[in-house]
């Protein structure tokens, strides 16, 4: 069952349909696509469409859709004992994090064999509590606070498909040079009081379209993996400690601090946290979230 959202990647993946739908046709002897109509309706179709443990549930568009029908799935009565939900992505959108991090990439055709294929593995899945979320909300790549949350802030105000708007949006957020808020960081057996420009929360590697944040985060794993910049004194540094993350090697800067964990605890002592989760805003002013890790909440096609 294949859910797209026709408007993502600025339209693209209306423009992949007929693609799919020959694809599939040719195939698959039961299969439907849905589209959907507007925010949010990803997940109610995800969360009401009548399935079985045979059925793959498939996510058509970028990491906002993957959010969408992952909280569709998570949030469904099911018995205790019955099998992790089988979720499946077709990368249509505009950064495709999730669909890169999974094995998958932007190959739509590859993306297509895995799911007759139906090759699966654990996926861990992510709850955060706070902001515009206050009961909570289910992720599967990553929570990003400050510097990466307000260049997809920026990306999403421009008509660029590709993952060139996060570079635009970083270069951008990088010429403000805004103060960041004063942090408390809980993890683990680690306490950290931090001024950070930037945290990511992250089960998967990629965020922002080309910007590694956690070079050895695995799905599968059981925990999260935790990267946070300490303020740089100037806008230069910020640019050179930037640079780092589309090769991952952002832990040479004496800036970062990263760890792992299950369970994570923020609060901002000063000023407020911009955040999001998969793309999807979390706050704009936050003072507090709690992060949670679900193990092998779901279980992911991949190639």
């Amino acid at each position: 069952m294949v859910i797209l959202n026709p408007v993502a990647g600025k339209g693209h993946a209306i423009k992949e349909l007929p693609r799919i739908d020959r694809f599939l046709k040719e195939r698959v002897q039961h299969y439907e696509i849905i589209q959907t109509k507007g925010p949010g309706d990803a997940q109610h179709i995800a969360g009401d469409y009548p399935l079985d443990e045979d059925t793959v549930v498939v996510a058509a568009g970028g990491d906002g859709t993957c959010n969408e029908v992952v909280n569709g799935l998570l949030t469904r009565k099911r018995d205790a004992s019955a099998l992790p939900p089988l979720f499946g992505v077709l990368p249509v959108g505009r950064g495709n994090d999730f669909s890169f991090n999974s094995g998958v990439g932007e190959d739509l055709d590859a993306a297509l064999r895995s799911l007759i294929a139906r090759k699966s593995s654990p996926l861990d899945a992510g709850w955060v509590i706070g902001g515009s979320f206050p009961q909570g909300r289910y992720f599967v790549n990553g929570v990003g606070m400050g510097f990466d949350t307000k260049v997809g802030f920026e990306a999403a105000k421009m008509k660029i498909q590709s993952g060139l708007s996060y570079v635009l949006g970083a270069i951008i957020t990088v010429a403000r040079f805004e103060a960041p808020p004063l942090l408390e960081v809980e993890y683990g057996d680690e306490k950290i009081t931090l001024p950070a420009v930037l945290v990511s929360v992250m089960n998967g590697r990629r965020m922002g379209g080309s910007f590694i944040m956690a070079p050895r985060a695995e799905f599968d794993d059981g925990a999260f993996d935790i990267c946070m910049i300490r303020n740089p004194p100037t806008r230069r540094r910020l640019i050179q400690i930037v640079a780092k993350y589309p090769a991952g090697r952002q832990e040479e800067c004496p800036e970062t601090v990263m760890g792992r964990a299950r369970n994570f605890h923020i609060k901002a002592l000063e000023g407020g946290m911009a955040a999001h989760c998969d793309g999807e805003t979390i706050c704009t002013d936050g003072k507090e979230l709690e992060i949670r890790c679900i193990p092998a909440a779901l279980s992911l096609i991949h190639p």
